[in-house]
């Protein structure tokens, strides 16, 4: 409550990235403060009724922290005291890239959301396995891989193999991004040929090791049931892990925010409450397409335990959150679990 009616208020009154690598700087001051244990009182919920198996991993709760957020692999450990079930770090690239330019991050706040054209701004894997080596959390990581800019979609596989195995020793989970609409021609990758091709390759990979990780598909929203169908199939076809449901959208239609403002913003992925019900409509139609026969994890428009619920019931196993951490603050992930255990 007091961040909705005294924080939130003054944050938005700036630039967006700038309160995002503001809040980063506050966050890691804060937990210099020897009050951890206290922290982890106000926020997080230890009940076995939230636990879930799922990839033979445990989550402590069903409430992860979707990528994007902590890129570079520099705040998980101050962000699991947040009482997240889950953090997924990225979307890392083999080489350090600045992304898009600037201005690049947009609220629209009529409708809950957000634009991003953020483009993979990332300090590069190498330098995220530093900080990630130093890990103190025993919090689940899913590291999101994805390629450079530079990169083209016919090399595009051979950037996929260096984060994977760069990252692979120092997180519990992989997530391969295809579905950004923010790096030019990324999006073609979803297609079933491609797809398929990077995926098998991947698990190549997976299975030469040891002790392979679970294996996951990012997702956009804005994909006709004829390739959410070839998705399914893909997933069966290369033995996934599972998928996670949705990425933005760069659909605008039925905003509450004028055709004039979303014109001087220009491109971009919406994220928030405007993708919600085709992120949960993508959710209900894979899993039941699917016969459930694989893991999916919710994202896109999370700002309540009502909307988390949905999702769920949908076909969902677990839910993440970005643009509602941003709008609701961070209590949301405590009440998010309080309403599913009201459900149980």
């Amino acid at each position: 409550m007091i961040y909705k009616i005294l924080v939130k208020p003054i944050l938005f009154l700036f630039n967006p990235e700038f309160i995002h690598h503001l809040i980063f700087s506050i966050i890691k001051l804060v937990s210099y403060i020897p009050f951890k244990t206290a922290w982890n009182k106000i926020y997080r919920i230890n009940d076995e009724k939230l636990k879930r198996e799922l990839f033979g991993l445990t989550f402590d709760n069903p409430v992860g922290l979707a990528a994007g957020f902590d890129k570079d692999a520099k705040l998980f450990d101050e962000l699991a005291t947040f009482g997240f079930g889950f953090i997924e770090i990225g979307t890392l690239t083999p080489l350090a890239q600045d992304g898009n330019p600037k201005p690049r991050l947009f609220r629209l706040s009529k409708d809950h959301s957000l634009i991003n054209r953020m483009g993979f701004n990332n300090g590069g894997v190498e330098d995220a396995v530093k900080r990630l080596k130093k890990r103190k959390t025993k919090i689940i990581i899913g590291g999101n891989i994805g390629k450079n800019k530079v990169t083209s979609n016919d090399e595009a596989v051979k950037d996929y193999e260096i984060t994977f195995e760069a990252l692979f020793d120092f997180v519990d989970y992989f997530v391969v991004n295809v579905s950004s609409p923010n790096t030019p021609g990324l999006r073609e990758l979803q297609q079933k040929e491609p797809l398929t091709k990077l995926l098998l390759r991947l698990q190549e990979l997976n299975d030469a090791k040891s002790k392979r990780k679970p294996l996951l598909l990012k997702i956009a929203p804005d994909l006709t049931n004829e390739q959410l169908d070839d998705i399914v199939s893909i997933v069966v076809d290369t033995k996934l892990d599972g998928l996670i449901a949705t990425n933005t959208t760069i659909d605008r239609n039925g905003l509450k925010t004028s055709e004039k403002t979303l014109k001087a913003i220009g491109k971009g992925g919406v994220s928030g409450q405007a993708v919600k019900k085709r992120s949960t409509e993508v959710i209900r139609y894979i899993s039941e397409k699917s016969n459930k026969s694989f893991p999916i994890i919710g994202v896109g428009g999370i700002h309540c335990s009502e909307d988390a619920i949905e999702k769920l019931k949908a076909g969902a196993s677990l839910v993440q959150i970005y643009t509602g951490f941003i709008y609701e603050g961070p209590s949301i992930v405590k009440k998010i679990n309080q309403g599913i255990l009201k459900q149980l």
